[in-house]
């Protein structure tokens, strides 16, 4: 379990972003750091036999700030991402703990030009199935509808009229799914958080499909 006390933690460092407060407190950072490790460690054996990981990545908790007008040195949260087996099984499994904000994600933060035009090309062709894996029940129940950031018009060479002009316009294909503190501190919460990626998996499929022919349907790799 992910323990209260753990998203306390997080709480005061948010009030006390600075290096003398960590410091003064860093035996207790250690200790929830580990314990957030092994809930995350016991996600990945668990997520490693539902389907093929690359890697699990536990996020370091101090800030990358070189090139930030935000200078606080410490992010306020535990984090870590599951990447699938690349290049035959795409997307990327993410979770977030943070007080208040705590959420799971995943999909194609940012697909790279390539990749991008394929999955666009995908959807000018034919947006039937990517339609319906995003209207069953079972993905509305998670997450509502796919997100990510848009265009605000048509990219270059796509029709501004086209029927799937929504899915083409995106940058990001990505789902999300919202969790309170009374959720991440249950005892449940691990399941819960298995039962939501594997929710993932028919857009992983797909767009692992889709990105793994070409637009005749022959295989790349």
């Amino acid at each position: 379990m992910i323990s209260k006390a753990a998203l306390d933690f997080l709480s005061e460092l948010a009030q006390n972003n600075n290096r003398d407060w960590f410091n003064e407190n860093k035996k207790r950072f250690e200790k929830h750091q580990s314990e957030i490790k092994s809930f995350f460690q016991e996600i990945n054996q668990e997520l490693s036999a539902k389907d093929k990981l690359e890697k699990m990545q536990m996020h370091r908790i101090y800030r990358d700030i070189r090139f930030s007008k935000d200078k606080t040195p410490y992010k306020n949260n535990f984090s870590v991402s599951y990447d699938r087996a690349k290049p035959y099984l795409r997307g990327g499994y993410y979770l977030h703990i943070q007080p208040g904000a705590s959420f799971i994600g995943g999909g194609f933060w940012e697909p790279n030009a390539e990749d991008l035009k394929r999955i666009r090309k995908e959807f000018e062709l034919d947006d039937t199935e990517i339609r319906s894996i995003t209207s069953e029940a079972n993905f509305v129940k998670h997450f509502g509808t796919l997100q990510g950031a848009e265009l605000k018009t048509a990219p270059k060479d796509f029709d501004k009229e086209h029927q799937a002009i929504d899915l083409i316009r995106k940058k990001q294909y990505l789902v999300y799914r919202r969790f309170t503190d009374k959720e991440v501190t249950d005892s449940n919460f691990k399941r819960e958080v298995l039962t939501t990626f594997m929710a993932m998996r028919p857009f992983f499929d797909y767009m692992s499909e889709v990105l793994g022919t070409n637009l005749n349907g022959e295989a790349i790799y």
